[in-house]
């Protein structure tokens, strides 16, 4: 019984996992949507390569569904941890290619937004903190049948998101932006929100879930055709990698690539 979407994000210190059965009629988000399921999170980066399958394992089991009823994966695009991207897509690509399933990506940025506007409007800027006097950022609105990128995902500081963005956001929430407060007010007009408490309870302000919704939204997924070379949208270089390039003076070298 192929009826269920399963959703992973990893970019963050909070992982999410949501599943959804396709024929569901209990109505979440926009009046034209209708979904029913389950959905966890799992705080502490560390913990993602053990515990990820074993949480979407007890997702599954909430709806009484395993990997044989997929019917595909929606996995986080990214920006974010690049350990955590790793992880995420190392899982999906395993259960995609086991079952046979396709995977579609979202950026993580826009299922954190998207996440908040169920509440609060748009549109709105997320901010996560990718260290370095930088964030990962994005300006997204949210109609009921797509998705309009204001400002794409980028790497940078609050202040060059604002020189870039077309709009002025109602909100801008994340870490990043709890972090880079001053600036959030400079641009917004208003304090940055901590979303992540101020969620209410159930489904809504879960990134995994908003993926669920988002996956039948103009603009909002890339898919995944080929599970081998597909890669997320890591941001910039682990930071391994950024300390060797800068003590080298020289990109790292790729070992995927075949020496001439």
């Amino acid at each position: 019984m192929k009826d269920t979407w399963l959703a992973i994000d990893t970019a963050t210190a909070v992982a999410s996992v949501a599943a959804v059965h396709a024929d569901a009629t209990e109505r979440f988000g926009d009046a034209t949507e209708r979904f029913v399921g389950a959905s966890d999170i799992l705080k502490g980066g560390r913990l993602q390569a053990s515990h990820l399958l074993p949480l979407i394992d007890r997702v599954l089991v909430t709806v009484d569904r395993g990997v044989g009823d997929l019917q595909g994966i929606v996995i986080g695009d990214g920006p974010g941890s690049f350990t955590g991207l790793r992880v995420g897509w190392a899982t999906a690509k395993g259960l995609a290619q086991e079952a046979g399933l396709p995977v579609v990506a979202i950026p993580s940025l826009m299922g954190k937004a998207h996440s908040a506007s169920q509440t609060l409007g748009e549109p709105i800027a997320v901010c996560y903190d990718a260290l370095r006097g930088a964030v990962y950022g994005a300006v997204y609105r949210f109609t009921a049948s797509q998705v309009e990128t204001l400002l794409p995902p980028l790497v940078g500081t609050v202040e060059e998101m604002a020189e870039r963005s077309p709009v002025r956001p109602s909100f801008a929430l994340g870490d990043g932006a709890l972090r880079y407060a001053a600036e959030i007010r400079a641009w917004t007009g208003r304090e940055p929100l901590n979303w992540d408490q101020e969620a209410a309870q159930g489904e809504v302000g879960i990134v995994a879930w908003s993926f669920l919704v988002l996956k039948d939204k103009v603009g909002a997924t890339r898919v995944i055709d080929d599970l081998a070379s597909g890669e997320p949208v890591y941001g910039r270089p682990a930071e391994a990698q950024a300390r060797w390039e800068a003590r080298h003076g020289r990109p790292l070298p790729d070992p995927s690539r075949a020496a001439r």
